[in-house]
């Protein structure tokens, strides 16, 4: 329909009519007007999956064999891989679910930044970078939308913990919301013609996200150019002339009163009272149209979904292969030959646990996920001996953060029917009071096997009840005791495989310098126990990259050493823009594990770095301030990698831009460097590829607050091209001769 068509069709709804558009009818979905061919509007929770089916206003599954889904990596997984074309791909796979599943928009990615290892939801986020996390989510939301799905991106803004999520007051400086916790959203709706974006529960300057003209009408719609949909967080709208008069679409919520709402009946009576303007619906009812029309939801030419082809999974098992962070390898005991191994020991809950189920909103009624222990036996193929010990009990019953989630399923209990904290059934006073003894007969078992098994590996790490929705971690060491366990098999097996699986950072310093061997994976979606065991076995070799910093204590990160987590009603976000490795490096810290490391079992020579000026190209005369869509490259870089090892591999080369003087007028601090490029590519053995770089003015900018806009000040930077944040193989000085002045729109 043309944009007049669309006006016209409005112009002839009810004031009934348009107000069943704008909030829920359901528990994912608005009213339809069906004498007017305009259908109701349906969501489903993402990022890992198109969540299960629900009663329409109930917290209760109504799903029988037909609604399971495909599980797919968590953002945070996806980020790991560093690589545009799996954020595409596994896009592609959660639009194409979605709309299998008849969704309209898909809530997700999630973008928001790392800024705390503890925050409960990170695991649904992608970085602690602005720039990497762009470049993400930018391919990952076209590949939803090719599917006439809507993707949704949450949480705008400023939404970095769970604690006192629902109005908790985050306090950000205008640089940090610019150059940190902004571009990314942006580059969503610039870049990658996002059609639907979530407010966040928290408030920003004192007033809730969801009631906030200067996010949803003056940053989002007027100075980006958003067209689509905004939706509430579910229960993030408390007024309903604040709501009404600011440029939020469809308020839904988590309760079955939908004629309460506040853009429900409380609307029509302050419209009939004079109190609001009904304008200002017919603006929320045309960006509805608008959204409806480009996903063809109005003219019967939709594409056809589908949900847990092969296909699909075959694309995750890539995606799940290329998250996978090799941390050590300092012995070279991995790959495993699988031809030399008859005995193989895999310790710890994890290896035989699930986790497509937990989480909260992104829990998954998953078609099937391989846990690594499967993954491990279904490679092995029954020539190896897999013995398996749990290390330790986890006898959490969940986290009971929706009525949906009643039970986790209570697995890996002891053989020795004296210590069996099932016999009665759910018996978790017992399990609580003998822990201690339960965990002791654990380990001793785990001892015991050590001795005699070919190789060992150890997967533990965290899980659910600790990466979840609505609340944020305690603790930075691992749960359960792990440490312990940790060291004390390694004292019995120091070529103990140390493999743990989570969505953040957590301590290892206790146990670090006793294991030479060390692997991070993030919640891998369903085939990421085969991917494991492909990784182990050197079917693949591990190609993830940290998108996050590890830091040695919680003390070494900023949100907790300069400013305060999780704070109270308000959060002062004193770091300012020193987030993760612009705070470690900044101030000279060592990380436990720097951001983007990740090793590979090839070895690859950087040489040849080439930078080329090409300011002739760029007409700069006369300006005084460059719109960010007129951004023309200055710099081409390129460099040559080569792949010196008789294994085919993938690196991700990482360029950063790191300013001489750090130090500007005003006392104005800029990090000691930051990510500004990054490439992914398969290089085949003893072959060098090329990697080649652009660079624009944006490049080398900071947010200057006196004038609203983003300058690159003339001056010397260091071009550097690393493995990681911390391993710069190759350097070159450039200087700019004259500012850029660039508009923050």
């Amino acid at each position: 329909m043309t944009e007049q068509q669309l006006q016209e069709l409005a112009k002839s709804l009810s004031l009934d009519d348009k107000l069943s558009m704008i909030h829920g009818a359901a528990l994912f979905q608005t009213g339809a007007v069906s004498q007017k061919g305009i259908p109701a509007f349906t969501f489903s929770d993402g990022p890992m999956g198109t969540r299960p089916e629900f009663e329409s206003n109930e917290w209760f599954l109504i799903g029988g064999n037909d609604d399971y889904s495909s599980y797919l990596p968590c953002n945070s997984a996806l980020a790991a891989t560093f690589s545009r074309t799996c954020a595409y791909h596994s896009g592609k796979v959660l639009g194409l679910e979605a709309r299998g599943h008849k969704k309209d928009m898909i809530l997700a990615p999630g973008i928001n930044i790392h800024r705390s290892p503890l925050c409960g939801r990170n695991f649904e986020y992608m970085s602690e970078d602005p720039y990497l996390t762009a470049a993400m989510a930018v391919p990952f939301i076209k590949g939803v939308q090719e599917s006439d799905v809507s993707a949704c991106v949450k949480h705008f803004a400023v939404n970095n913990q769970e604690t006192l999520r629902h109005g908790s007051d985050s306090v950000v400086s205008e640089r940090a919301l610019w150059e940190i916790y902004f571009p990314a959203f942006r580059a969503t709706v610039q870049e990658a013609d996002t059609l639907g974006m979530m407010a966040s529960y928290n408030r920003f300057r004192g007033e809730y996200a969801c009631h906030s003209k200067e996010l949803l009408d003056d940053i989002l719609r007027e100075e980006w150019g958003f067209r689509g949909l905004t939706v509430s967080d579910w229960g993030g709208v408390h007024d309903t002339e604040k709501a009404a008069n600011c440029q939020l679409d469809v308020e839904m919520g988590c309760t079955d009163n939908f004629d309460e709402y506040y853009l429900a009946s409380p609307l029509k009576k302050a419209i009939e009272d004079g109190r609001i303007s009904e304008e200002e619906v017919d603006k929320k009812v045309m960006h509805i149209l608008y959204t409806m029309n480009r996903l063809h939801m109005l003219d019967g030419q939709r594409k056809r979904g589908g949900y847990n082809r092969a296909s699909s999974r075959e694309s995750l098992l890539h995606v799940a292969e290329e998250s996978i962070v090799l941390l050590k390898n300092d012995k070279n005991m991995l790959p495993l030959n699988p031809d030399k191994i008859k005995k193989l020991l895999v310790i710890g809950d994890n290896a035989d646990r699930i986790h497509a189920h937990g989480g909260g909103s992104a829990e998954i009624k998953a078609l099937y996920e391989i846990s690594p222990l499967l993954g491990l036996k279904m490679y092995l193929g029954g020539n190896c001996e897999v013995v398996y010990e749990p290390g330790y009990y986890n006898y959490v019953i969940g986290n009971a953060w929706g009525k949906e989630n009643v039970q986790n399923v209570l697995c890996n209990l002891p053989t020795d029917e004296s210590l069996n904290p099932y016999l009665p059934r759910q018996n978790r006073k017992y399990a609580e009071e003998n822990i201690d003894a339960i965990n002791k007969k654990y380990l001793e078992n785990a001892v015991k096997a050590c001795r005699d098994a070919d190789a060992v590996i150890y997967i533990g790490g965290l899980n659910h009840d600790h990466d979840v929705e609505d609340q944020d971690r305690k603790d930075y060491h691992l749960p359960y005791n792990q440490d312990h366990i940790i060291k004390e098999l390694l004292k019995v097996r120091p070529d103990m495989i140390v493999t743990l699986i989570g969505g953040s950072p957590v301590s290892m310093s206790e146990w670090k310098d006793m294991a030479d061997t060390i692997i991070y994976s993030y919640y891998n979606g369903m085939e990421g126990g085969l991917a494991f065991a492909h990784t182990i076995f050197g079917e693949v070799s591990p190609s993830g990259k940290l998108p996050t910093s590890f830091p040695k204590q919680l003390s070494d990160c900023g949100a907790h050493s300069i400013a305060v987590f999780p704070g109270g009603n308000s959060v002062e976000y004193k770091e300012d823009i020193f987030v993760g490795y612009r705070h470690l490096d900044t101030m000279d810290i060592e990380p436990e594990f720097a951001f983007g490391h990740g090793l590979s079992y090839a070895q690859f020579r950087y040489d040849n770095l080439e930078v080329r000026d090409v300011t002739a190209d760029m007409d700069v005369s006369g300006l005084k301030m460059i719109a960010r869509d007129k951004l023309v490259p200055i710099y081409e870089v390129s460099c040559k990698v080569k792949n010196t090892s008789e294994m085919d591999a993938k690196e991700s080369v990482q360029l950063y831009i790191a300013p001489k003087n750090t130090t500007l007028a005003g006392g104005i601090k800029r990090p000691v460097k930051e990510l500004r490029n990054f490439d992914k590519q398969l290089i085949p053995a003893m072959q060098e590829n090329t990697f080649l770089f652009s660079l624009t003015p944006e490049a080398f900018c900071y947010y200057n607050e006196q004038e609203h806009c983003y300058i690159a000040p003339k001056g010397s930077y260091d071009i550097l091209i690393g493995s990681s944040s911390r391993d710069i193989r190759l350097q070159q000085t450039v200087t700019l001769d004259r500012d850029y002045k660039i508009s923050r729109s």
